[in-house]
Formats: C-alpha cells, sequence, structure tokens
C-alpha cells in the first residue's frame, strides 16, 4: 500500500511541487503517521492523517509546495469532489472552488487574501461551514466580483433566503415601509408578534423534522429579527392582526415558551398603533381564509397583498384581488371577536382557565 502511495506521488511530484490539485486514488481507509522523503525533500510532518473513501472514490489532495522551513510545515487537505445540485449551499462551494482554481491558487492563497485561513476557505468549499456575508465580500474583493452579477454576495443572499418561501423575500422589502400591515394567521401566532423563544421553538421543530438545516434555522430566526426591527421606528406602521384561535391554543416550546408569548400578545395589544382580534372557533365556515393573508398600505396608499401556503407564497399588486382580499378582511374582522375580548380570551388561555 505504501509502496502505491509512493509511486503515485513521485509521478506526479511536478504539479505536488507547485502546490497544484493532486489525485491520490486509495481503496482503503488509510492512517499514515510518518515523514515521506520524496526525491530527497523532507516533507516534515509529525502526524500525517491521510483519509481515503472506503468506495475507492478519488480524493483531491492540496500540498504547499514548501519543504523545510519553518513555520511553513507542509500540509495535505484531503478534497472531496463536489456534488453542486446537491444544495444550494454545496453549489457555492463548488462555484468557490472553480473560481480558485481558475486563478491556479491553493486554498492558503485565497484564504490570505480574504483574511480567512486555508481550512476556512476549505470548510466552505467542501459545505462543512455555511458561508457568512463578511467572507462573500471578502471572496468578491479578492476574486474581483463585487457589485457583479456574479457576487459571492448575491449568491450569500440567495442561499440565506433559501430558507424562507418564494415570494417572501420580496414581501418582506415592503413591509420595512409599509404604514399599514393588516395580517391573518391560522395555527401559529404572527411572525411580528413572536418572541424570540418561541420563534426558535418553530424553526428547532423544522430542524428536527428534516425540513431545514439548522443553519437555515438561524436564517429564519435572523430573519424575523430584522422583520421585527424594521417596524419599531418613529413612525410606527399601524398594525391590524387578526388570529385564529388556533394560534393561542397550539402549545410551541412548552409551558414557559407559550406563558412568555400569550403574555406579549396582551402587551402588544395594548400599543398603540396596534389593533390585535382573536377569530374564535365558533365562526365556522364565515371565515373567509383558510391560509395566511397578509395586506401591506404604502406610503403613497399603494396596496398589494401577500398570501402563502406550506410550500410557496405570492405577492400581488393586481387591484382587483387587492380589493377582493380587504373586502374579505374586513368581514374577517367584523366576524371576530374584539379586542377586549380577545385579550380576554389570550389571557384565559394563559392562566390555563376553559
Amino acid at each position: 500500500m505504501l509502496s502505491d502511495l509512493f509511486a503515485q506521488c513521485h509521478r506526479l511530484l511536478p504539479q505536488f511541487l507547485q502546490g497544484r490539485p493532486v489525485v491520490v486514488a486509495l481503496r482503503p481507509l488509510l492512517f499514515v503517521d510518518l515523514s515521506w522523503r520524496i526525491c530527497g525533500f523532507a516533507c516534515h510532518r509529525s502526524l500525517l492523517s491521510v483519509v481515503f473513501p472506503l468506495l475507492g472514490a478519488p480524493s483531491v489532495v492540496y500540498r504547499r509546495g514548501v519543504f523545510n522551513v519553518p513555520g511553513t510545515e507542509d500540509t495535505l487537505v484531503n478534497l472531496k469532489e463536489l456534488n453542486p445540485d446537491a444544495s444550494p449551499q454545496a453549489a457555492y462551494g463548488a462555484r468557490l472552488r472553480s473560481k480558485r482554481e481558475a486563478r491556479d491558487w491553493t486554498q492558503d492563497q485565497l484564504g490570505e487574501r480574504m483574511g480567512y485561513s486555508g481550512r476556512h476557505v476549505s470548510a466552505v468549499e467542501t459545505g462543512c461551514k455555511p458561508p457568512t456575508r463578511r467572507f462573500s465580500r471578502c471572496a468578491d474583493t479578492a476574486l474581483g466580483l463585487t457589485g457583479t452579477s456574479d457576487s459571492f454576495e448575491r449568491a450569500w443572499g440567495e442561499l440565506r433566503n433559501g430558507s424562507l418561501l418564494e415570494g417572501f423575500p420580496e414581501y418582506v422589502g415592503y413591509e420595512a415601509q409599509a404604514v399599514e400591515i393588516r395580517v391573518f394567521e391560522v395555527g401559529i401566532i404572527p411572525g411580528l408578534l413572536q418572541t424570540p423563544a418561541y420563534a426558535r421553538a418553530l424553526a428547532d421543530g423544522d430542524v428536527r423534522r428534516g425540513t431545514i438545516t439548522p443553519e437555515q434555522a438561524d436564517e429564519r430566526v435572523a430573519v424575523l429579527a430584522e422583520r421585527q426591527a424594521a417596524v419599531v421606528r418613529s413612525r410606527p406602521p399601524t398594525m391590524l392582526v387578526v388570529m385564529d384561535e388556533s394560534c393561542i391554543r397550539r402549545p410551541v416550546g412548552g409551558a414557559e415558551v407559550m406563558n412568555e408569548q400569550l403574555q406579549h400578545l396582551v402587551e402588544v395589544a395594548a400599543l398603540p398603533n396596534t389593533h390585535l382580534q382573536v377569530a374564535p372557533y365558533g365562526i365556522g365556515e364565515r371565515r373567509p381564509f383558510n391560509l395566511p393573508v397578509y395586506l401591506l398600505t404604502m406610503s403613497d396608499w399603494s396596496m398589494m397583498a401577500y398570501a402563502e401556503s406550506q410550500a410557496w407564497g405570492y405577492l400581488d399588486r393586481e387591484s382587483t384581488y387587492v380589493q377582493a382580499t380587504l373586502s374579505a378582511y374586513h368581514q374577517l374582522q367584523a366576524e371576530a371577536l374584539s379586542q377586549t375580548e380577545s385579550v380576554a380570551m389570550i389571557e384565559q388561555v394563559r392562566k390555563g382557565t376553559p
């Protein structure tokens, strides 16, 4: 086995010395603890751990062509082959590697230009670590992609929004500028009124079901915090909120989380810019919506409607649809409990009284 490894490295020595990609294919799992001597050059490393796939897929090994220089110990980095179709994050990593290799840079060389370690670059390329906005901007600067349609910052934005429903990022942009926000929600507390603990419990539940990754859960919570911060301004928007009774009765995150969340609703209802109502189960078929609905009024008094299902979201500015949705919302408000009655129901649920 070692003789085979030596033969392959000897054959690929020119690439090896230049720090270019070297493919070494070995089928068994191999751990090596030794110092290599290749053509008289000592490649010192106290522990050299080389892991090759059991199934025999080639492993790409990068080597810095620096020998016997203190502080620049030779390193081998096992780079797995990437499948850009596996996920948006995998596509990001594969494109980063492609851009880097097009310039004939090692991961260390790109990392030095970005202010990151080569290991960090490797982790992003292989999908082991999600990219951040700062990382993406640094990559754009190093690769000359700042402000272009091919920028990594733009790819990061698309990756971040990948955990959100289609159409929702566009809605959020308008929501932050709206002067009036109307909301109807079913099953969960509306996002703008969620406490951090409640929002985290929902996101963690999606992670446990495997519908999103832990990183996407973090992104969802962060986006929600940004939405909430955007409506806290010197002239806050008027918020008209109608919640189906299921929103306050569905337990999320345990008793402590729900108690805090319901208390927060009571406090929000007391704000001068907020009108909060509960649509009780008793209205039955008179409830006009079966899915969440959002209506925004902008500073020029134009309106838009956003509706979503489990899998998609859609922002509509067409006046006929928006007016029909607004009329249905007015009917919903008329059928729902008054704010005083709604707060009383929330308090009853919070205290566990029938």
